[in-house]
Parts: structure tokens; C-alpha cells; sequence
């Protein structure tokens, strides 16, 4: 009998498994770190009641009789591991680090009273749990995650992590959250974050007020930084400056024969762009104007062609976040591709002498050469 099956996969097919395997990398990822973090929580609260008692069988002891189903199963996978040489870190060589998710869970349930210190709200705690348990469950056995269960799930991870006490590595986190993906692959893209197509995108993910709103620094350089100027009120940038945050604003000079070049390039009218960046500049006055110390609010404007623009928020300390986009030639800044750069992370590790750093104290520099060079607004 000749059998006609097709074995090839075709475009479409390639396209399909290439999406699952993505969703459920950075699933695994988001479920790997709550792991281990719920895993080290057990172990910090209940290793000290139970070990000085029952020695290196404390985890046996504190899953009790309801428990010794499967706690008998991890002392089990143990063994088999230990025999056949799976064991490559000590540290591993344990009964905790062969429990599942819902067994830590189960754990931190029945014994509950002993963590309630720590954290507020139990229903919190297991609701998140409980989220996680649909995707562990997609993710175990291979099986499609769309992208509406992968978002719930990294929510619900990012979530349980906060209650946990894991999410505090990062300084910036409160303004922008941390990927879990960046944190493991962070450091083999520089400092960039994440990078979209154009403003629009952007300002989806990350919103004016949630960029600027409780920084107590701000650089911003550009032709009329419409980012700031169009979608942060002057109310919210009086009520910035008077609770301490020292701005610097560096517009492209109106005047200059750099506006009439990028007007041609955009092919727009003749002062159309001039007219946009000195409204921009007059509003921004008037913003210093309500100021009891206008001394905080610095407007700059320079002459030199425009290459970038960039909006640096805190980024003389360790929580700074940057948003830089490059002037195309046909585009305007809304169309313009975005980077988001995350200051204060550690070097990236080169083969070279020295590490270099990332792309955030590029743009911080390149800021303070160019405020330098320009003059100031009176």
C-alpha cells in the first residue's frame, strides 16, 4: 500500500510553532522565577521550625500526613536524579527543589499562620496561584497558549512576585516595569527595554503621566519635544517643578537654518515647523513664568542640525529611564521608531579591558554636550 502522507511543514506551519514556542519561553520564564521565589519563601519560614527538629527531612515533616503522597513522590525523583548524575548544582540536591508549584502552594496553605506575618492578604496570594496553574498546565504538556492566557499569566506573575518581595532589584521598576525577559537577556541589547514602531505604540505601553509624572529629574532634547509639551499639561509640570524636579528643556532654535531644512525634508509648509516649536517654547515660558523658582526650569535652544530626540528622566541615578528616537528624513517624530532605554544597570560585559556601558549614558552625554553649546530662553 503506498501511503501519501506530507511531512513538510509549510510557511504557515513554521509560522504557527515558531508563535507557541515564543508564548511559552517567556511563560516558562514568568513560571521558573515565581518558582523559585516561592520555593526560597517556604524555605526561609519554615526550615527554621521544622529542621531543628527533623533534620534534613524538615520538608517530609512539614507536608504532614495530607501531604505524604507527594512529598514521598519528590523524595522518589530525588533519588533517581541523584543515581543517574541529574544533580549538577548541590545546592539543588534537596527534597524542596523537586516540589511543584502547587505543592510550594500547598505547603504555604497548610501552614499559613506561620507566613501571615509576612503578607497581608492570603486570597491575594493563592488568586494569583491560581492563574498560574492554567498556563503551568499549557506549558507542561506543550500545548498552544494563546496570547490572552499569556498576558493574565505574566500579570499574575508580575503581581505575585511584588507580594513575594522579588520585585524590588530594579530601581526603576515603579515606572517601568520589568520584563522577565529582560532580566535573564537584558544585558545583550545594551540598556534598550523595548523598541516600537512609532510614538503612538509607545505611548500605549507607556504613558506620558507614568514617564514623567514623579520624576525629580528631566532632560529633555528635540526640534518641539511634542512628547512632553502636547501630553503633559502645564499643571502637571508646575506641580512636578514646585515638589523639587529640576527640568532642562533644549528646544531646536526656531530661527535657525536647521527648522528650514527639516520643513523642506518633511515637505511642509515654509514656517509651518517654526511657528510649531515657538508655541512650544511660549508655552513652556509660561509654564516657568507660574514658577516660584524659575531657576528649576531651564529652556535652551540650540542651532546645530538635530539628530535625536531624547527625554532623560532621573537619569543621574540608578531608576533612570530614557525614550530616543533618531529624526528620519520623511517621517515626523509621532512615526518616528522608539527605543526605551532603562538607566543604572550594571555594564555590559565585553571581551574587551574595560566594559562599556549602555546606550542610556550615550544620550546622557550627548544631552550635556549639547546644553553646553546652546543658550538659554529668557
Amino acid at each position: 500500500m503506498e501511503i501519501g502522507a506530507e511531512l513538510d511543514w509549510d510557511a504557515e506551519a513554521w509560522s504557527e510553532v515558531r508563535t507557541r514556542a515564543q508564548r511559552a519561553g517567556r511563560a516558562y520564564i514568568w513560571l521558573n522565577l515565581v518558582e523559585q521565589r516561592l520555593r526560597a519563601v517556604v524555605a526561609a519560614v519554615l526550615r527554621p521550625i521544622y529542621e531543628p527538629v527533623h533534620g534534613e527531612d524538615w520538608v517530609v515533616a512539614a507536608a504532614g500526613p495530607a501531604g505524604q503522597e507527594w512529598v514521598q513522590r519528590a523524595v522518589a525523583v530525588r533519588e533517581v536524579s541523584r543515581r543517574k548524575g541529574y544533580l549538577l548544582d548541590p545546592a539543588d540536591d534537596n527534597v524542596l527543589s523537586f516540589l511543584t508549584l502547587p505543592q510550594l502552594r500547598e505547603l504555604m496553605v497548610q501552614h499559613w499562620p506561620c507566613f501571615e506575618p509576612y503578607f497581608d492578604d492570603r486570597r491575594e496570594v493563592e488568586l494569583a496561584l491560581d492563574e498560574l496553574e492554567v498556563t503551568r498546565n499549557v506549558v507542561s504538556r506543550n500545548r498552544a497558549l494563546s496570547r490572552t492566557v499569556l498576558d493574565q499569566s505574566e500579570r499574575a506573575s508580575a503581581r505575585l512576585l511584588e507580594i513575594l518581595g522579588g520585585g524590588a532589584g530594579v530601581p526603576s521598576a515603579h515606572r517601568l516595569p520589568v520584563d522577565a525577559v529582560e532580566d535573564l537577556v537584558g544585558d545583550r541589547y545594551a540598556d534598550v527595554v523595548s523598541v516600537h514602531p512609532d510614538r503612538v505604540r509607545l505611548q500605549r505601553q507607556l504613558p506620558a503621566e507614568d514617564l514623567f509624572g514623579g520624576a525629580r529629574r528631566l532632560d529633555a532634547i528635540g526640534i518641539g519635544l511634542n512628547l512632553l509639551v502636547q501630553n503633559f499639561s502645564g499643571r502637571r509640570l508646575v506641580r512636578l517643578a514646585e515638589s523639587g524636579c529640576r527640568i532642562r528643556l533644549l528646544f531646536l532654535n526656531p530661527a535657525s537654518s536647521a527648522v528650514k531644512r527639516r520643513e523642506r525634508e518633511l515637505g511642509i509648509k515654509k514656517g509651518e515647523l517654526s511657528r510649531s516649536v515657538e508655541m512650544n517654547i511660549l508655552h513652556m515660558r509660561r509654564v516657568r513664568s507660574r514658577l516660584r523658582d524659575p531657576g528649576a526650569f531651564e529652556i535652551q535652544v540650540f542651532d546645530e542640525t538635530p539628530r535625536f530626540t531624547a527625554y532623560l528622566v532621573d537619569g543621574d541615578g540608578p531608576d533612570g529611564v530614557a525614550v530616543v528616537q533618531s529624526y528620519l528624513r520623511r517621517a515626523r517624530g509621532m512615526e518616528a521608531p522608539v527605543l526605551v532605554l532603562r538607566g543604572g544597570r550594571r555594564p555590559v560585559v565585553t571581551s574587551g579591558p574595560e566594559p562599556d556601558h549602555g546606550l542610556f549614558e550615550t544620550y546622557r552625554e550627548e544631552f550635556e554636550s549639547v546644553w553646553a553649546d546652546s543658550r538659554p530662553v529668557s
